[in-house]
């Protein structure tokens, strides 16, 4: 894998797709097996979720439904500090079993902004599947129930994650080169 150049930046290869697909194969599993009998519902949160959740889905082997909805934080580089919604959930969770699908989690305020609006709408259990992990960016405490990868605390873009929306169609996962 080469480097590539998005916008103004340069990205070196991090994460191949042979070892991003092996782990999404571990985590179906796991959740297949965890799930078995409870139909849950996954939602996934757009936009940088949708690859991840799509090939998570399908490798999923009980009842399952999925609900999108999309939140932003990001503006480049940096968390814009600020959670917008622009889908909203149309779906009722009460006495649900819900796994939030997730591309990153870093600063962890996207989902704790989130959470407490699934909460309140009082489902059987909640639980969160993220692909990637950034502890060292963590600021606002998240329990992450299914993690692919921890990463260090370094940007990244390609499957499904993006830069100024360009390199979410990179089937391999890229960190930004300092320079």
């Amino acid at each position: 894998m080469p480097n590539i150049c998005i916008h103004d930046k340069i990205f070196t290869p991090f994460l191949n797709a042979h070892i991003i697909g092996e782990k999404v194969d571990a985590l179906a599993r796991q959740i297949s097996q965890d799930y078995a009998g409870k139909k849950p519902l996954f939602i996934p949160i757009l936009n940088g979720s949708f690859i991840f959740a799509a090939d998570l889905f399908k490798k999923i082997t009980i009842e399952a439904e999925i609900c999108f909805i999309k939140l932003a934080s990001y503006k480049g580089t940096r968390s814009s500090g600020q959670v917008i919604t622009a889908i909203g959930l149309d779906i009722d969770l009460f006495n649900r079993h819900v796994i939030i699908v997730e591309d990153i989690v870093d600063t962890g305020k996207t989902l704790s902004a989130f959470l407490p609006q699934l909460i309140h709408q009082q489902p059987a259990s909640l639980k969160i599947a993220a692909l990637l992990l950034k502890p060292a960016a963590t600021q606002f405490p998240v329990t992450v129930d299914y993690t692919g990868f921890s990463i260090p605390n370094k940007f990244v873009l390609g499957y499904g994650l993006d830069y100024n929306g360009l390199g979410r169609n990179f089937a391999e996962i890229y960190e930004l080169l300092e320079q």
